[in-house]
């Protein structure tokens, strides 16, 4: 899962952190609150999203093998959070206390690795996100944004409610209603009791 970190360092990381199991649905860091661990994901998905008033929006998700930079990047200068996280399914993760991670970081560089390969991927992410608002209409963001569901749960079912999309998306409810029938008419998803199936 970690190829590139030495086996010194995992084990201390296994016996320094803490592994912790969440249901569905927890929120593992507050948004404008100080956090005391950074989380690597074992398995499972974790939802990172910013929030503004009454909208939220997503950045990125974590999976298996990943972490959070932007927890990180508050770790490091010992500032509040930015950002909100909460599990998308039952989710396992290693948390790594900040009080121990400056130390391992001059330890061990390899760990490194992890965290600059991860802001190499989430600054993709949020480049391909302010492309998203900017540049596409709501359903072809729609359409990208369920893709992109299908390709990470290896489903082509996605069980999600208008509302929780919309959350996503930073739009209202019935703007991503209204989507979605646009593209069930294009033939591209298909709407039924269970979930939207992308086609």
């Amino acid at each position: 899962m970690l190829p590139y970190l030495e086996l010194p360092l995992i084990n201390i990381l296994l016996e320094e952190g803490t592994i912790v199991k969440l249901s569905q649905g927890k929120e593992i860091i507050k948004q404008d609150s100080f956090i005391s661990s950074v989380p690597i994901v074992l398995n499972g998905l974790i939802k990172v999203a910013t929030r503004s008033q009454d909208k939220s929006l997503l950045l990125y998700d974590i999976n298996q093998g990943e972490s959070c930079v932007m927890s990180f990047s508050a770790c490091l200068k010992e500032s509040s959070s930015k950002v909100f996280a909460i599990t998308k399914e039952p989710t396992t993760v290693l948390l790594l206390p900040i009080s121990k991670i400056r130390k391992w970081l001059k330890e061990y560089p390899s760990l490194n690795t992890l965290f600059y390969a991860q802001f190499d991927t989430r600054y993709t992410d949020l480049l391909e996100n302010i492309q998203q608002l900017l540049f596409y209409k709501i359903d072809d963001r729609l359409y990208s944004y369920l893709k992109e569901k299908v390709m990470l749960h290896n489903e082509y079912q996605i069980k999600m409610t208008h509302q929780e999309i919309a959350n996503d998306l930073a739009t209202a409810r019935e703007v991503i209603s209204r989507a979605l029938k646009k593209l069930e008419i294009e033939n591209k998803v298909q709407q039924t009791p269970q979930g939207i199936i992308v086609l």
